[in-house]
C-alpha cells in the first residue's frame, strides 16, 4: 500500500497537453507574483492593459476587453482600480467627446516599464532550462495554440 508522503503516479496525467499547460500557468503565476504582482502591487491582467497602453495609443475601453478576453463590466473595475492608483485616466477624444480612451499617467508609465524591465529578466531566468531555439519555438507554438501572431 502507498504511504500518504509518496509522490503520486503523474505518468498518465502527463500525456494530456491541459495538465501540462495547467502545471506550467500555475509556475508562471507564482513566478509573476512574486517578481511583478507583490512588488507592483499588479495582476496579470492589469500588467497586460498597462503594456497595451505603452504600446498603443487611442486605446478604447473595449478594445481593452476584447484582446484580454475580459467582459466589459470587469473590464470596467479593472480600469477603476487601476485609476485610483494614478496608473490610468481616461481621456475625452478630440475630435469626438462622446469617445474616452484610455491612456497611462506618467506614473503608470514608470510602473509599467520597470515592471518591463524585471519581467525580462524573471522570463530569461525561467526559462533559463530550455535552449534559445526552444525558447523560440515554445513562444511559436504557445502563440499559436492561442490564435494569436507570433
Amino acid at each position: 500500500m502507498p504511504r500518504p508522503t509518496e509522490p503520486l503516479k503523474q505518468e498518465e496525467l502527463r500525456r494530456h497537453a491541459g495538465y501540462l499547460l495547467a502545471l506550467t500557468r500555475f509556475q508562471a503565476f507564482r513566478n509573476f507574483a512574486r517578481h511583478i504582482g507583490g512588488p507592483y502591487e499588479l495582476r496579470p491582467v492589469e500588467y497586460s492593459i498597462l503594456i497595451l497602453l505603452d504600446t498603443n495609443e487611442n486605446v478604447a475601453q473595449n478594445q481593452l476587453a476584447q484582446t484580454l478576453g475580459v467582459a466589459a463590466p470587469n473590464m470596467t473595475g479593472i480600469l477603476h482600480r487601476l485609476e485610483g492608483r494614478g496608473l490610468v485616466e481616461r481621456v475625452r477624444a478630440e475630435t469626438d467627446r462622446r469617445v474616452q480612451f484610455i491612456e497611462l499617467t506618467a506614473k503608470g508609465r514608470k510602473v509599467v516599464r520597470e515592471a518591463a524591465a524585471v519581467s525580462k529578466t524573471m522570463d530569461k531566468e525561467w526559462l533559463a532550462r530550455l535552449s534559445r531555439a526552444e525558447q523560440a519555438m515554445l513562444m511559436e507554438l504557445l502563440a499559436k495554440l492561442a490564435g494569436v501572431p507570433a
